[in-house]
């Protein structure tokens, strides 16, 4: 597109001001889309950039733990990892960063894919880091404290040092736990019942046509063989094993083999995911939930989205009568929800099924809210059951260091049934939390709920958690 052309303007910009521009031009894209993704429930978190998910199943829960592209990056820029979960597979609620590289004193740089695992009542988190020698590194993050954390290094050095990435963690079901983890080969180790030391060796899987397929035209290579790339992902399902697999490069699919036993030897099964979306890698996850299969994953959907802004995204999937895996292609609709979310129990703020404009941060009263709420942003929240008797009142815990805003309670969209308006006062300082409470009228049925937020100019206030009552 042509453009007038404008006089030339030098600009002095610091670290700072440029990463809150780049926060503002994500923002500002987000709010832009408002009238055509407000039914999108891919990609599943929106408040920022996602990558490498690995979820994990623990008391009715979803536990997605992620990677964290930094806005703006025109490389891999990762400092920390990050952690969602759901009741629903569409409703997430976000928790902060669990981990990050200041976890590892001996870690520089690249907080690339991990994957956790549950053991004894602790949790596990390996995950690569570069070491200070500048070799990549497998940590262990471990957590006494349940899934979210905070986690601690377990070792204080690497658990195994190859320069390599992207570690897998599988107990199999005689109580043996293995670490696999490879780019451009394929590793792993016996775990011991620590979880924090090995036996037997590194290991070096043989990477073959007929386990992992081979590569052809351009991608063909002697380093690279086969379609495996990176990226390994390993379970077990019906007493088969699968490795699933990023392969191929760049752009890359997903890839799935399947063995006799945890450490193979591996068949071919084909492509899982082709390629597609804005993004040169992929990243699987899969696990079953409440009856049904999920695969995870991530694109560059969002806006100003690409290979190093990606986001999480997952569909649902069901696998052929011999086990094989479909081809799964991505969508914006994302997985259906697992029955419906509670109204009348106390809700956080930041359990969102789609959001515009705002951010997340760590909250003084625990937990995390919700900032960076201008007017006309919203939250969505998908499939809230208010039953036949129907709600009478709502309560927000609010912030505000200015003069406040209103939250409109609507269903369907943000232009939808008005159910009531809840005034936001000045509480006198962003972390000063205060209850706001409105009545409402039509809240009955099971709808999507959309908090618009709406108010003068600049940040309005900040949002902890939701309740109505009957």
């Amino acid at each position: 597109m042509d453009a007038a052309p404008h006089p030339k303007v030098v600009f002095n910009l610091n670290a700072g001001t440029i990463m809150r521009i780049s926060t503002l031009i994500l923002t500002s894209a987000l709010a832009s889309l408002q009238a055509h993704v407000a039914t999108a429930d891919n990609p599943i978190v929106q408040t920022l950039y996602t990558a490498d998910p690995a979820p994990i199943v623990h008391n009715g829960r979803v536990y997605l733990y992620t990677g964290h592209d930094e806005n703006g990056a025109t490389t891999f820029v990762m400092k920390d990892w990050r952690l969602f979960s759901s009741a629903d597979m569409v409703n997430w609620q976000d928790h902060g960063s669990p981990m990050s590289l200041a976890t590892f004193r001996w870690a520089t740089a690249q907080a690339w894919a991990g994957q956790p695992v549950l053991r004894n009542g602790q949790w596990y988190w390996y995950v690569p880091v570069r070491h200070t020698s500048g070799s990549m590194a497998i940590g262990v993050g471990v957590s006494d404290s349940g899934p979210t954390g905070p986690f601690r290094d377990a070792l204080g050095k690497p658990l195994v040092m190859n320069n390599e990435i992207d570690p897998s963690v599988f107990i199999d079901d005689d109580g043996q736990a293995y670490l696999y983890w490879g780019n451009p080969n394929l590793w792993y180790v016996k775990l011991n019942a620590d979880m924090v030391s090995y036996s037997g060796g590194v290991n070096k899987v043989a990477l073959t046509a007929a386990g992992f397929g081979a590569r052809s035209g351009n991608n063909a290579n002697a380093q690279r063989p086969t379609t495996y790339e990176e990226g390994p992902w390993l379970y077990k399902r019906a007493g088969k094993y699968y490795m699933v697999f990023a392969a191929n490069c760049c752009s890359e699919h997903l890839g799935w083999s399947t063995g006799p036993s945890a450490t193979g030897p591996w068949t071919y099964g084909g492509v899982m995911m082709p390629t597609q979306g804005s993004s040169f890698t992929n990243h699987p996850g899969i696990i079953d939930f409440q009856g049904s299969s999920y695969l995870f994953y991530h694109n560059g959907a969002l806006p100003g989205g690409g290979g190093y802004q990606r986001s999480v995204c997952v569909e649902r999937f069901t696998y052929g009568a011999n086990g094989s895996i479909p081809v799964i292609n991505m969508s914006k609709e994302g997985a259906p929800q697992v029955g419906t979310l509670d109204p009348y129990m106390r809700q956080e703020a930041e359990t969102i099924a789609w959001s515009s404009g705002v951010q997340t941060e760590i909250c003084s009263e625990g937990g995390m809210d919700v900032l960076s709420i201008n007017n006309n942003d919203y939250i969505k929240v998908k499939g809230v059951a208010f039953g036949s008797a129907g709600a009478k009142s709502f309560t927000a815990r609010v912030s505000s260091a200015t003069s406040g805003g209103k939250i409109e309670l609507r269903l369907g969209s943000t232009s939808g049934t008005l159910l009531g308006t809840c005034s936001v006062p000045g509480t006198g300082g962003w972390q000063r939390w205060s209850s706001a409470n409105c009545t409402v009228s039509g809240a009955t049925g099971t709808h999507d709920l959309f908090f618009r937020f709406t108010g003068g100019s600049g940040e309005l206030f900040r949002f902890n958690w939701w309740q109505f009552a009957q």
